[in-house]
């Protein structure tokens, strides 16, 4: 194989649209805010189990993301999550124009 056996392809900044899931934008939006929950969990080298203490949350839940595991969850249940480990969240939804797609949710930092 060399150079000129691919072709680039660039994507839409959504895997989920990129593959035709359906549910894209949802499931997009969810994968960023599991992202903000296990890169938190990292960054204070937080166990499944130290989390749920410090939340209330269930250390399943925990174990789930971190799996990235995310087909049970809610949206407002991952946020619920990520607002009880960092209470300073800000999150930005950009509705566009019928016709033109852009990514669903963007985290600030």
């Amino acid at each position: 194989m060399n150079e000129s056996d691919f072709e680039l392809v660039e994507g839409s900044g959504n895997v989920f649209r990129d593959l035709g899931d359906t549910q894209a934008d949802l499931k997009q939006a969810k994968a960023i805010i599991a992202a903000r929950i296990i890169a938190i969990l990292d960054e204070r080298e937080l166990t499944v189990r130290k989390a749920a203490v410090a939340t209330g949350f269930a250390a399943a839940d925990f174990s789930r993301i971190r799996n990235a595991s995310l087909g049970r969850f809610t949206l407002d249940r991952l946020m619920k999550i990520l607002a009880a480990l960092d209470g300073r969240i800000r999150v930005t939804v950009h509705l566009d124009p019928q016709g033109t797609r852009a990514p669903a949710a963007s985290f600030p930092g």
